[in-house]
């Protein structure tokens, strides 16, 4: 049975760091394009990030320099480091993997996890 499971989201302050991990069971993540999706209230959903299989790299210009993202092959986990957080990035945030190229939006998704950036 394939699944995603989110956790590691919460209440930050602006400027504060994060890091979402994204367990997978059921498939191999590593021949997976797998990556990180937001929305927010009002807002439509937006890719964060992706990454490819070839370990091409795609990344939101909203979050380039502050987020990154790297796979654990041997967990079987996605991961995405968020640093210099601010109010913008608050979000319900979801990954997701797909067999092929990023983006893996015709994949298998997580239900998500909340991520609130507030002082």
């Amino acid at each position: 049975q394939i699944q995603l499971k989110e956790s590691g989201g919460g209440l930050v302050q602006p400027g504060g760091s994060l890091t979402l991990s994204c367990a997978t069971s059921g498939f191999p993540l590593e021949r997976y394009a797998a990556g990180w999706f937001r929305q927010a209230p009002g807002k439509e959903r937006e890719m964060v990030s992706c990454l490819n299989t070839d370990g091409r790299i795609i990344y939101a210009e909203s979050v380039k320099g502050r987020f990154t993202i790297s796979r654990d092959s041997a967990k079987k986990t996605l991961i995405l480091q968020m640093n210099r957080l601010n109010k913008d990035d608050s979000a319900v945030y979801k990954c997701a993997a797909a067999w092929g190229e990023c983006p893996p939006t015709l994949g298998y998704w997580g239900m998500g996890t909340l991520v609130t950036v507030s002082s």
